[in-house]
């Protein structure tokens, strides 16, 4: 069985999406694969509450606890690697990773980014967009890299940034697409891997 761990820090609406759709779409006989568990690094993220009542086994790694980056991110492992995990799913998972850390996980490491990438790596995407006056914004599936927001695209949605748009009313849309794209782009992953 391939074992995904979704990695989150809030509400988990990303995750909801990719553990519904694994359910709907059938992963387990599909792609023999499963949502194993959800891991955060927030112990009051609503997303763990909801990932609990779909039967998803859950943990908390407080990056508050650690001394430096390179702990937190050694005791994190620590934690996916219990799952033995195919594919390690960022959704919402608001830490910028070690290289160490994701050169362990490289080619099954999973990052979902409000913008059309390469427009807009980093924080405040949907007003970035405004303010430089883009008619379109978006959502990327990415591998992740050691390099911020960078890592080979495998799945982009396209939505519009309307006359009147506020970042909150164009984070809504995008949203929306990235609950439809994010599923999409792991099963495709899923189904190109053995």
């Amino acid at each position: 069985m391939k074992n995904i761990v979704i990695l989150i820090s809030g509400g988990g609406s990303n995750m909801m999406a990719i553990v519904r759709a694994a359910e709907r779409e059938q992963w387990a006989r599909r792609f023999d694969a499963r949502v194993a568990a959800v891991i955060s690094n927030k112990a009051d993220a609503a997303g763990l509450a909801l990932a609990q009542a779909q039967g998803v086994a859950t943990a908390v790694v407080r990056h508050q606890d650690y001394p430096s980056r390179e702990a937190f991110d050694a005791a994190l492992a620590q934690a996916i690697d219990v799952h033995a995990p195919a594919l390690v799913v960022l959704a919402g998972f608001m830490r910028i990773l070690t290289p160490g850390f994701v050169m362990r996980y490289e080619g099954r490491l999973l990052n979902i980014h409000p913008s059309l990438l390469p427009a807009f790596p980093g924080l405040h995407t949907h007003r970035r967009a405004i303010e430089a006056g883009c008619r379109v914004s978006g959502v990327t599936v990415h591998q992740v890299t050691t390099e911020l927001d960078h890592g080979p695209i495998l799945a982009q949605a396209v939505v519009p940034v309307l006359p009147d748009d506020t970042p909150e009313a164009l984070a809504e849309r995008v949203l929306a697409q990235e609950h439809w794209i994010y599923p999409q782009a792991i099963a495709r992953w899923l189904s190109e891997t053995d």
